[in-house]
């Protein structure tokens, strides 16, 4: 009897590592349909001090939004920062609180995170410096999430399966905490010591603060060699007209001194070159953040976001359910057809002319009517209907290139 429960003993400390890393359980539409009617959310959750710009002490906090009645021991997160140039904006934006409810539905852990605000001077090292204290604070935030993991557990969070994303400068934070990794790789000039090191001082210094992967909205890098071979996953999603960030390449600080950066486009055809899986949704002829004044880009970044990261809930390196998610097979993607105006004359013996506005609607059987011109890329002038989800759960396109356009960031 004693050497059975020596073995009992044994199997319990060598099966206990094993759980930490096992595998997300995304059976029966978990992560892909919403799951849950109902999502609580805990606001006000401390997470991190920090200093600001001013030298003054400012705790900095989340709200967290967690599917109603999961008994799921071990979740996904997904940490999301809002836009505003690191100037303005709030937890509360409702672009993150929409993300964060629906992501939440799904099964997911979601947080809308604060981050420091301001700089001074008003120039391009300024907003520099800004940028590396808010990306700070996104890896502040992971590092709270795995602490508890390690200890309350009162997230249920699964460790090694913690995501990031943002919007404009939310997008900017995201992509610095992944791939901006090493001190080498900031600018001497805007005093990486002084601020703090890359980690910063928002505490629980012992935890990893390197996410699972990435979802880009309209944000950009200012060096695509920071994102280099083994790297995590990126989903961009970007207009082709975005007037602050440019889709490819450009300039952004005006009337700052500019500051030349890579935006979705041209992070995804980066990220295809050194082997990093990547997603990149096209918004063709969109600006910048079109899915703060169209609640229906809004469906479009959901969806998106939604087949990026379910293929990456797997244990281990991505595998072949993401590769199949960067490879689909061509599928028609409907474009709306311009409003024209078209001159015919009337059935009456009048000799003028009267114009008669006409709307053509774009027919899913005639493949005249659609876009793109290259297979492996998806464009969007206006985004798919979120009642009609597509047939296949992973299948998002690889990226291309589109001209830039330039100005600050939002």
């Amino acid at each position: 009897m004693k050497y059975f429960w020596l073995l009992a003993l044994l199997a319990t400390l060598f099966l206990a590592p094993l759980t930490g890393r096992a595998q997300i359980d995304t059976t029966r539409g978990r992560y892909y349909q919403p799951r849950f009617r109902q999502v609580t959310v805990q606001r006000d959750v401390e997470f991190a001090q920090a200093t600001t710009f001013l030298g003054r002490t400012q705790t900095l906090y989340m709200d967290v939004y967690q599917p109603a009645g999961d008994t799921v021991r071990r979740r996904p997160l997904i940490v999301l920062a809002h836009e505003g140039g690191f100037l303005t904006g709030t937890r509360d934006d409702a672009i993150m609180t929409a993300l964060c409810t629906r992501l939440a539905k799904l099964g997911y852990v979601t947080a809308s995170i604060d981050y420091r605000l301001y700089f001074f001077p008003f120039d391009t090292v300024g907003i520099g410096r800004a940028a590396v204290r808010a990306t700070q604070d996104m890896r502040a935030a992971i590092r709270f999430f795995r602490h508890d993991a390690a200890t309350a557990r009162k997230y249920r969070v699964h460790p090694q399966y913690i995501f990031v994303g943002g919007s404009s400068a939310g997008g900017f934070m995201s992509l610095l905490t992944a791939y901006m990794d090493k001190p080498a790789e900031v600018p001497a000039y805007l005093g990486l010591a002084d601020l703090g090191g890359l980690e910063g001082t928002g505490g629980n210094p012992r935890y990893s603060s390197r996410p699972r992967g990435v979802v880009n909205m309209c944000g950009a890098l200012a060096d695509l060699r920071w994102l280099q071979p083994g790297d995590v996953p990126v989903c961009n999603i970007h207009g082709t007209r975005d007037g602050l960030i440019p889709y490819s390449k450009g300039h952004v600080g005006s009337p700052l001194p500019a500051q030349r950066v890579y935006g979705g486009g041209a992070i995804s055809a980066r990220a295809t070159a050194v082997g990093v899986p990547n997603v990149l949704r096209r918004l063709r002829g969109a600006g910048h953040v079109p899915y703060s004044v169209e609640p229906v880009y809004l469906d479009t970044v959901f969806t998106t976001a939604r087949d990026f990261l379910r293929p990456l809930l797997g244990a281990g390196a991505p595998g072949p359910l993401l590769a199949a998610a960067l490879k689909p097979q061509p599928r028609a993607v409907a474009l709306l057809v311009p409003r024209r105006v078209l001159l015919v004359k009337p059935l009456s013996l009048e000799s003028r002319l009267v114009p008669v506005v006409s709307i053509p609607q774009a027919a899913a059987s005639d493949s005249s009517q659609f876009a793109p011109s290259n297979s492996n890329e998806q464009q969007s002038a206006r985004p798919p209907e979120p009642s009609l989800p597509p047939t296949n759960p992973a299948s998002e396109p690889v990226p291309n290139n589109a001209p830039a356009s330039t100005s600050k960031p939002r």
